[in-house]
């Protein structure tokens, strides 16, 4: 009798992590993809975009709260470090020379609105009439 095996003595999570090594095994990682995608767009589609800048705000907060504003710096230099190994510093000179490019023109776009802008409350100016 004790060499028998006990129903029912699988947590909850057991069976979850189970089912889960299963399902992974019989479809791959792609039907993860696919269902989690359709669930992100389900969810877009139903509260907006946001609702995810909402809750991205939420978790950062978190996170800021939890680890410091240094742990953000750390994982950006991490990251930064992963991007030149895999890229080159060309890539760097690429997106800076495209961010630039895109700076100039906001910029000369903010001063043809500023010249409409004033235009347009600006009333002309009368030329001074000479006096009888």
């Amino acid at each position: 009798m004790a060499d028998e095996k006990k129903k029912g003595t699988m947590t909850v999570s057991e069976a979850g992590r189970k089912g889960g090594e299963t399902v992974r095994n019989e479809r791959g990682r792609e039907f993860y993809e696919e269902i989690g995608k359709k669930g992100g767009e389900t969810v877009k589609a139903e509260r907006g975009s946001a609702f995810y800048e909402q809750i991205g705000k939420k978790g950062g907060d978190r996170v800021k709260a939890e680890r410091g504003t240094a742990f953000y710096e750390q994982i950006g230099k991490k990251g930064g470090e992963t991007v030149k190994a895999e890229r080159g510093t060309p890539f760097y000179e690429e997106i800076g020379r495209k961010g630039g490019q895109k700076v100039r023109e906001l910029i000369e776009e903010g001063k043809r609105a500023g010249k409409a802008a004033a235009a347009e409350v600006t009333p002309p100016e009368e030329p001074e009439k000479p006096e009888e």
